[in-house]
């Protein structure tokens, strides 16, 4: 995944377009296959990495955690770690995560529709 430089004019051009925005702002957030599905898997309730994983068979674990990093971030999911041998980590949704859902549900519904014709 490359990184735009914070110096770059793509970078400023896209902080700006963020700004103004609030739908590319949004898009940037779940943006990508990875955050969506996370997320509507998340839908259903808390999960630890391993279900994660083993519901998401094609992502790597590096994916996979850079992703759970980034909607922690952005406090769509909350990260809970158990102090328990072994350690133990749960996530799941925040209320803002949770408030995705429809948007999710509408998306899945549009993806189906335009998916058919």
């Amino acid at each position: 995944m490359s990184k735009i430089k914070e110096s770059s004019t793509n970078f400023a051009n896209k902080q700006a377009l963020m700004e103004e925005c609030s739908e590319v702002y949004a898009a940037n957030i779940i943006g990508g296959q990875w955050a969506l599905v996370i997320c509507s898997w998340l839908l259903n309730g808390k999960l630890r990495f391993g279900e994660l994983k083993k519901l998401l068979p094609t992502i790597t674990e590096r994916m996979l955690t850079l992703q759970l990093r980034k909607l922690e971030e952005n406090k769509i999911v909350k990260r809970t770690v158990y102090a328990e041998v072994p350690p133990r980590v749960d996530y799941e949704l925040t209320e803002i995560g949770y408030d995705l859902g429809p948007v999710i549900k509408l998306l899945e519904k549009w993806g189906e529709k335009h998916k058919s014709l």
